[in-house]
């Protein structure tokens, strides 16, 4: 038995990792393969967008601006100092929320008689406001609701345009600044605008009237209070006066007697004091120098100008100085005994008695002046020592009247501010300025602000985008099957032999019309030619030999030559993973290209239970597979030779077969009769060609698997799920290691180049037709040659 382990060239079954960044290749060829579901779900949404603008009804948007501006009453109030920006942003916020409340749209409703403006009522409805009004249409017809008065239901209405237009009421903020933006939306223009400018003055009136609320309380209050301050001042008053002349304290330049007298005698004592030790250092320095002797004194006196203010000492101690200086001149140059030497020191000496005698009597003179000063200081002291004693007893009752007048001027201080403050309340009262003013008047829209065309048709535009491009997204993600041959290698790890092409559709391109005429031999398709039947299918190898049809099957037949190039007869197995995906198609025409190369080849209908190849044989068939293995019939007599090609086919059989019990399909092919038949067939045959039934649902391909010497898969393009065919492989390793190839069946070429990167060679694909296809004129020329 001719067997192969491994397939030829065949690849690691592992994926190829993907790459960390985004392939930008691929998705631009899933944008492009997506692009027409995604401009179907863009045409919907825009139609949608569309049908929106034809039957909403138009709002028109009216606007002002105020400015919420504190210098407005600074010629009206005292300055106060600048604010932060977060007491700023708390005083917008704060008007934001007064512009927004139910008591001013209750003011405008009342002012503008919006209790009974219908527009206001009942503006447009969205579909799910219809619906909750009609359900609470239906509720109230159940229920039993007590009748409504004229007043009560005027008050209702009367609450609800208020509420109606708080809802259609825009306040906030323009950027970081002080100004407030107040819009309304209605479908009539007019009455747009006349419930901003409504809604403005509101605002400014009610400021006014808020300020001139605050300050007529806040004089009332303080009216009263200053009533109570002016008795309570007055009262504290008088009964400092009273103690102050029940305890004799009296003042004098706001001060009592005895502490002014007091505080003269410290003062004089201080005086004294200084006085006193002037004196006695002026005594005791001339004192010193007196007791040093005649000679030492006027020697090493030293009299400040000051204090030798004695005009005679001075006289005399310059002489004194002269005569001393004339004395040793003489002597140093006519001797010591020199008579006028002698007479000079006679009349130093006499000097010298004169300075001393003066000294003595300026010493005696200091001293009784520091005398006088010890007595007057010591009278001070007796003096203060008396006053204090004195002053005592008043400091006690001092303490006292000091509280009664701190308490009498605090409420004098605390009357006076009050009095102040009532007086700015009754000024503020008087001056009618607003902390706000409107800086942009409301004026009536032209056009209407919603809905707005070039955004809602863009915004239709982005989000059909979005939603095809989430669902093209979904399909790519859902995307588990086979589109490419690189596919089949990455993921079963096998070669592919290549693409065949759709076949059943009504021709689109050139190729098809090419193959149309093939098929049929007519210039231009029929009606059939949208659904050609079985048996033209099954031939499509030998109309169309030059189509890429035909050239696929003949790679996978150089293929199996090539790996199975030692075997005198092959027997190869065609197999899928699923029923439908064209096997029998793949096998009749593989098989037809075998024997159209002159091969002897064999076409066994193995797929028992759901026989496609038998179809081919008309009239049908009365023997076959069935009878060859049950011993019904010997296996030449079920052979039927096609006179064209010469093709042996072998159907499954006749009512034989249709009798047998299908759960006996893989007995058959694994009983020995099957294998003796295989045999036999390999003696007279060089290719055995056996279409088996799919891999998923039965065991058949199983059963038959030790008899085939390889096995070409098939798998159907878009719609074979890749994990199923690699988890059936993988458990079936006897036919896994028997594969030669995989066929891509039911190829749509027109789509196949969207899945393909740009240098994949299926991007490629429409420049390889003329190799593929001849035109009937050239294929005649070639017939003729």
């Amino acid at each position: 038995m001719n067997q192969r382990s491994l397939p030829f060239n065949s690849a690691s079954r592992n994926t190829e990792e993907p790459d960390g960044f985004i392939d930008l290749d691929r998705l631009y060829s899933a944008v492009v393969r997506r692009a027409r579901m995604i401009g179907l779900f863009v045409a919907l949404f825009v139609g949608l967008g569309i049908a929106y603008l034809l039957f909403a009804t138009p709002l028109y948007t009216s606007m002002t601006q105020i400015l919420l501006d504190e210098n407005l009453s600074k010629f009206a109030e005292e300055q106060t100092p600048p604010q932060n920006a977060q007491l700023l942003d708390t005083q917008i916020a704060s008007a934001v929320e007064i512009l927004k409340s139910g008591e001013l749209a209750l003011r405008v409703v009342d002012k503008m008689n919006l209790a009974d403006n219908d527009t206001v009522l009942n503006p447009p409805r969205s579909p799910v406001d219809i619906v909750k009004d009609g359900l609470k249409s239906v509720a109230g017809l159940v229920s039993n609701e007590p009748e409504v008065s004229e007043d009560m239901a005027r008050n209702g209405r009367r609450q609800k345009a208020a509420a109606l237009l708080q809802q259609q009421l825009a306040v906030e903020r323009v950027t970081r600044s002080s100004v407030v933006s107040l819009a309304y939306r209605s479908s009539d223009p007019q009455l747009a605008a006349g419930i901003v400018r409504t809604y403005a003055e509101a605002y400014l009136n009610d400021q006014l009237n808020a300020n001139f609320e605050a300050t007529e309380r806040a004089s009332v209050w303080l009216q009263e209070r200053l009533a109570d301050l002016r008795q309570r001042a007055q009262a504290a008053s008088l009964e400092v006066e009273k103690f102050r002349s029940e305890n004799g304290l009296t003042l004098a330049r706001g001060e009592l007697m005895s502490e002014q007298q007091l505080a003269d005698l410290n003062s004089q004592l201080i005086i004294a004091q200084a006085d006193s030790a002037s004196a006695s250092a002026r005594y005791k320095q001339f004192q010193a120098i007196i007791d040093q002797g005649p000679e030492e004194a006027v020697k090493n006196a030293t009299i400040s100008a000051k204090e030798g203010d004695n005009s005679v000492i001075r006289d005399l101690r310059t002489r004194y100085l002269a005569v001393s200086k004339r004395e040793q001149e003489v002597s140093q140059s006519f001797g010591a005994d020199h008579p006028q030497a002698v007479s000079l020191r006679k009349e130093k000496t006499d000097i010298g008695r004169q300075i001393f005698q003066e000294l003595q009597q300026l010493t005696a003179s200091y001293r009784n002046e520091y005398e006088v000063a010890r007595s007057r200081e010591a009278s001070l002291r007796e003096n203060i020592e008396g006053t204090t004693g004195r002053n005592s007893d008043a400091n006690v009752s001092l303490v006292h009247l000091r509280e009664l007048e701190q308490k009498a001027a605090a409420l004098k201080t605390l009357y006076e501010t009050y009095l102040n403050r009532y007086e700015q309340a009754s000024q503020q009262r008087s001056f009618p300025i607003a902390k706000a003013r409107v800086i942009s008047a409301a004026g009536v829209p032209a056009s209407p602000s919603s809905p707005k065309k070039t955004l809602v048709l863009a915004l239709s535009t982005v989000l059909g985008l979005m939603a095809g491009g989430a669902f093209a997204a979904f399909q790519e993600f859902r995307e588990r099957t086979f589109r490419l041959e690189s596919d089949v290698r990455a993921i079963l790890g096998h070669r592919s032999f290549g693409y065949v092409p759709l076949l059943g559709t009504a021709p689109t391109s050139a190729a098809d019309l090419v193959r149309a005429k093939l098929m049929k031999g007519k210039a231009s398709p029929g009606p059939e030619q949208g659904t050609p039947s079985f048996e033209r299918l099954s031939r499509m190898v030998l109309d169309a030999p030059r189509s890429s049809f035909a050239e696929t099957f003949r790679n996978a037949k150089l293929a199996c030559d090539r790996m199975l190039g030692g075997n005198g007869s092959r027997v190869i197995g065609i197999a899928s993973a699923v029923p439908d995906e064209g096997k029998s198609i793949v096998a009749a025409n593989f098989a037809a290209l075998l024997a159209a190369s002159g091969k002897k080849t064999l076409l066994i209908d193995a797929d028992i239970r759901k026989p496609g190849l038998s179809k081919m044989i008309n009239p049908p068939p009365k023997a076959g597979l069935v009878e060859v293995l049950t011993g019904e019939a010997s296996w030449p007599a079920g052979i039927k030779i096609d006179q064209q090609t010469k093709l042996a086919i072998l159907p499954v059989g006749g009512e034989v077969a249709t009798r047998s019990d299908p759960h006996d399909s893989h007995e058959l092919l694994a009983s020995p009769a099957m294998a003796e038949l295989i045999d036999n067939a390999r003696r007279s045959f060089d290719y055995v060609v056996v279409d088996l039934a799919a891999l998923a649902p039965v065991v058949d391909a199983k059963a038959f698997s030790p008899l085939a010497d390889g096995f070409l898969f098939v798998a159907e393009w878009g719609r074979t799920p890749s994990r199923l065919v690699r988890d059936l492989l993988g458990a079936e390793p006897q036919i896994d290691g028997k594969i030669l190839g995989v066929i891509l069946n039911k190829t749509d070429m027109s789509e196949l180049a969207k899945y393909s990167d740009f240098d994949g060679a299926e991007h490629y694909r429409h420049r390889f037709e003329k190799y593929y296809l001849e035109n009937t004129g050239t294929r005649r020329k070639s017939e003729a040659a």
